[in-house]
């Protein structure tokens, strides 16, 4: 008997699927074999906030300059709001060339400085300020801002223990119905996942561009920050009684 082709590719993309869902274990008799996934909720005990400092002038020494006044204006908005400079970390910092590439001599025609800072808060009430004087002093750009939690350990944990009591539910249901007790845990595998959002490049362009008036609010105040969710998947295998 003879499949067609796409049924044959078909049933053998199956077969991986499946091999790659469920680990390779050994058949027994008198087991059960379930999978389970289980979730925990937490809130966000960190917010990243990120941006760059940039300065474009026609020589390396003005642009450097212009970049160490912004940088200094950055301390300043983070002293106003209780926060040693410190506490804010350079991912990298670059002195370049700008080119004009359509001159066939490739000509020289001006000096950029970036640099990438980061800044992590617990005190989460100092966020809508901070993004706010951040925006109106113009000294910033792609601005982005992202909760997180540092805690993810304890976090995993809690997903993992959901989703082995939901695996061992299901073996108890499964003994149940065959008129078996369930015994004990013979084998598992465990993995876990975080979900990891990411700032859109043009969302994080137009916060670094907007430019609010003094009386109006931050645009991340008097809302919730999203929860972060932990998901964990579990193979288990119990003998049976």
């Amino acid at each position: 008997m003879k499949f067609p082709a796409a049924l044959l590719i078909l049933v053998l993309l199956t077969t991986l699927a499946t091999a790659q869902e469920h680990p390779a274990i050994t058949a027994q008799p008198n087991t059960v074999f379930v999978g389970a996934d289980g979730r925990f909720e937490a809130n966000p005990d960190t917010a990243l906030v990120q941006f760059n400092i940039s300065a474009q002038e026609d020589t390396s020494r003005a642009a450097y300059e212009r970049a160490s006044k912004a940088a200094e204006q950055v301390r300043q908005i983070l002293r106003a709001n209780g926060i040693e400079p410190k506490a804010a970390e350079i991912g990298y910092f670059s002195l370049q060339p700008v080119y004009d590439y359509k001159n066939p001599k490739r000509k020289l025609v001006a000096y950029r400085v970036n640099a990438n800072v980061s800044l992590k808060l617990k005190d989460f009430s100092k966020i809508a300020p901070i993004v706010q004087q951040l925006s109106e002093s113009d000294v910033t750009e792609n601005q982005s801002l992202n909760y997180t939690l540092e805690d993810m350990e304890a976090a995993k944990t809690r997903a993992v223990e959901d989703a082995y009591r939901r695996a061992r539910e299901s073996a108890t249901a499964v003994a149940r119905a065959s008129g078996r007790t369930l015994g004990e845990l013979s084998y598992a595998s465990v993995d876990t996942f975080e979900n990891i959002r990411v700032v859109n490049p043009l969302q994080a362009r137009a916060m670094s561009t907007m430019r609010m008036e003094a009386a109006a609010p931050a645009p991340t105040e008097e809302f919730t920050p999203q929860t972060v969710v932990i998901t964990a998947h579990v193979n288990a295998l119990f003998t049976l009684r």
